[in-house]
């Protein structure tokens, strides 16, 4: 099961300086104290997350990644 596969990551910071970087297309997600660290964590958890499973439908066209807002009763 060689090669390249691209997948999509988002990353996130939280108030202590902590990124999460998640994958889009399964639930895998990895912290890091900068960006690069926490992808490539991410990385790492992903080629085991596929040592034993199988590679997930990549759409020939990359996900749409935006912010929502709701606004919440009360």
């Amino acid at each position: 099961m060689g090669g390249t596969v691209r997948l999509t990551a988002t990353v996130t910071a939280d108030d202590k300086g902590l990124y999460c970087a998640r994958c889009v297309q399964v639930e895998v997600a990895a912290e890091g104290g900068t960006v690069d660290e926490a992808l490539a964590r991410l990385r790492e958890a992903l080629v085991s997350y596929f040592r034993h499973r199988p590679l997930p439908e990549v759409p020939s066209r990359p996900p749409i990644v935006m912010p929502v807002e709701i606004q919440l009763p009360g």
